[in-house]
Formats: C-alpha cells, sequence, structure tokens
C-alpha cells in the first residue's frame, strides 16, 4: 500500500511538472535528425523500399551486401581520438535466424566520425572459439583497459587489451552472487537442456562510484565490488515488476548508462516492439517508470536532416553512447523486414545505425523532473 501510495504522489508530481512546462518528454523526443556522411542513395545496395534512399556511410554497413551482416554493438572513443566499434557479424550466405544463432563472429571496427563509416578490422578473438561472439559490447575499465563482452550464444566472457586494436585476450567468465534471488535473473534456465547456463543481452558499465554494473535480459541490477569478472551480487528483481500494469514476459534487449546525476535503463518489449524507459539515482533502487521510451511504427527515429526517413522493420540492441557526461548518440541494430524473411544470399540485411541525441536537454529535463518530484513527496511528508 505505502509503495502504491508514493507511485501515486510520483506520478502527481510528473504530471504537475509536465502541465507547467506545457508537455510532457519521453526519451524520443531528444532524438535528433541524421545529417549524412554521404549522398543518400538508393541503386545498387540492399534494402527493401522501406529504407531507401539512406546513408550507407551511417554506422556500419555492407551495402552491396557481398559478404556480412551486423548486429550488436556499442561504440567506445579511444585514446587514440577514433571510434571503435564492438560488435558482431555473420556470412550474409546464412539467414537472419541461422546468422546470430550459429555462425556470428566478435568483430571490431574504426572511424574517425562517431556517425560513421566504420571499417571493418575483422575479429576480436579469432584464437577463442573461431571468433564466435554475439551480444558483443566495448567499455573502458578502471584501470583504463579496454574490455569486450559476449553472450547469449557463450557463458558471458569478458576480453581484455590495453589498446582498443588489441589484441585481446582472454580474461575470463562472468560470475554471479544469487544473493538470495532466482539463478534466472542472471542466467538461462532451460529445461530441456538443465547444464546450460549462458547469459543473455549482457551490458556493462563501470559507476561513477568505481564499482561494475551488469544487467542482462531480465533488467535485473547485478554489482561487482571486486573487478569486471564480478561475482555480480544481484541486488533486486526486475525493474518493471513494481509495475503490474506494464508487460511483464517477452522483454529483452535492455541498455544501460549514467548521465546527469542518475541511471536509466531502456528495454525492448518485442511483440509490441515498444521500448520502455526508467532512471534510479543510485542505480540500484527505487527504479521509476519513466514512460515509453519509443515505439516502432509511431515514432519516427530515423529522420535525416532533408527530411527523408528510413522505417527499419526492426529496431533492436539500442546502446547509448556518453561523451562528457551526456549521451550524444544511440547505436540501434536494424533489418530492413521480418527477421523470418532474411534468407541466405537475398538482397536483404542488417546493419547498424548512429542516431543524434541531445543529451543535455535530456539530462536538463530529467533533473527538472526529479526535482518536482522530490518537492512534492517533501510536501506530503510535512
Amino acid at each position: 500500500m505505502k509503495r502504491r501510495l508514493t507511485l501515486v504522489i510520483l506520478l502527481i508530481a510528473t504530471l504537475g511538472y509536465a502541465q507547467k512546462h506545457k508537455t510532457q518528454k519521453n526519451l524520443v523526443d531528444f532524438f535528433l535528425p541524421m545529417e549524412p556522411q554521404a549522398p543518400l542513395v538508393s541503386e545498387g545496395i540492399w534494402g527493401a523500399p522501406n529504407v531507401l534512399p539512406r546513408d550507407i556511410n551511417n554506422g556500419l554497413e555492407d551495402a552491396k551486401l557481398k559478404d556480412w551482416c551486423y548486429w550488436d554493438g556499442r561504440i567506445v572513443k579511444g585514446d587514440d581520438n577514433k571510434y571503435h566499434f564492438y560488435g558482431s557479424r555473420w556470412n550474409q550466405k546464412y539467414s537472419h535466424a541461422d546468422g546470430w544463432k550459429h555462425n556470428s563472429k566478435a568483430i571490431h571496427a574504426v572511424s574517425d566520425n562517431v556517425m560513421g563509416p566504420y571499417k571493418d578490422k575483422g575479429m576480436i578473438w579469432p584464437q577463442w572459439n573461431e571468433g564466435e561472439g554475439c551480444n558483443v559490447i566495448g567499455l573502458r575499465m578502471k584501470d583504463g583497459r579496454y574490455a569486450v563482452v559476449t553472450s547469449e550464444t557463450t557463458e558471458g566472457e569478458v576480453f581484455v587489451s590495453d589498446t582498443p586494436d588489441g589484441p585481446f585476450k582472454f580474461l575470463g567468465k562472468i560470475q554471479v552472487d544469487l544473493n538470495g534471488y532466482s539463478k534466472g535473473l542472471a542466467r538461462y534456465q532451460n529445461k530441456k537442456a538443465p547444464h546450460y547456463q549462458h547469459m543473455s543481452n549482457v551490458k556493462i558499465i563501470l559507476r561513477h562510484d568505481g564499482r561494475y554494473m551488469l544487467i542482462g535480459r531480465s533488467t535485473a541490477v547485478m554489482i561487482s565490488d571486486n573487478g569486471i569478472l564480478g561475482p555480480y551480487k544481484i541486488m533486486n528483481d526486475r525493474i518493471y515488476r513494481a509495475y503490474p500494469e506494464l508487460p511483464q514476459t517477452r522483454n529483452e534487449d535492455p541498455t544501460i548508462w549514467y548521465s546527469g546525476g542518475m541511471y536509466h535503463i531502456v528495454y525492448n518489449h518485442w511483440p509490441s516492439k515498444t521500448c520502455h524507459h526508467f532512471s534510479s539515482v543510485d542505480g540500484i533502487t527505487d527504479w521509476k517508470y519513466r514512460g515509453i521510451a519509443y515505439k516502432k511504427g509511431r515514432d519516427p527515429i530515423f529522420r535525416y536532416t532533408d527530411g527523408t526517413e528510413n522505417k527499419w522493420t526492426f529496431i533492436e540492441r539500442p546502446t547509448a553512447f556518453v561523451e562528457n557526461g551526456h549521451v550524444t548518440h544511440f547505436i540501434f541494430s536494424v533489418i530492413d523486414l521480418g527477421k523470418g524473411q532474411d534468407r541466405p544470399n537475398d538482397n536483404h540485411a542488417s546493419k547498424i545505425v548512429v542516431v543524434p541525441f541531445d543529451g543535455e536537454a535530456f539530462d536538463t529535463y530529467m533533473q527538472a523532473l526529479l526535482k518536482a518530484e522530490e518537492s512534492t513527496l517533501n510536501k506530503h511528508k510535512n
């Protein structure tokens, strides 16, 4: 009852702030039009009409589909002032389903511009499991080294290097302290394969307090006080559990970041193609629902400065790129038609798209919203 009353008070505060400032904003309202890195093209490239014309120099793609389909990833800025993308790819001779499940390899790509184009530099760890990697992300470690993480088709491994270009060496597997919670919050529980111990959708960030923070598909927050391998202690249940009006199953692809003095999680409810946004000041407790981040078919995310829009059929695997304390860009994995319709050696594929984001305005808005909520709570306490 007390929890419900608190949520009602916070809702009143949020609506009050929105009314005072004429509008309530969501994450999508801070996305910016994409400045083309080259003229938009339609001829001689892959893609259904809904993603044409487009900028093939935005992000990472094999425009003529000679070799690769791309997926996953996070951008890390190196000490060399270049932008390093760590993600995955598979040969276009496979369908989307066979590609990511059975042939996904961890790869490294580089660009002088955060928007791209990114040049594929090849597999990150060809010496380990023939380069296998999925749900691949990169990050800077506390000691300045570079780390790359893989999960989903693997158990949840970390590779490290002194330089962004590698070589990356196997550091170990991520360890978890259940802390009284269900194992399913951290790893798959598969009745048909009870020994299947893979983590999924793993995202790790270095917190502002120097600890490592991990979320996986469940969105349960896990904290490590003992380095990037953990053990990560599970700190809470799924963040949406306190909001029964939200879908409680079929959620995936969470991303996490810290900006403007608070932590944010965005995850995708894939049947409705709707992403939801939560925030927390300490990143562990009191996760508040901030509304729909964006919804496929409703929100024009992939707009160019000339008004052209690409309407990708699937928009997944979002990650936030933070620079100087604010999110400046979001990275998405996209495909031009239904995943089951992508066949081997056809004219359809997936790529990485980079979308600019007004992180300073977003953080200003969120700080004002938080201040309004705190003021309302204090009034009710008194």
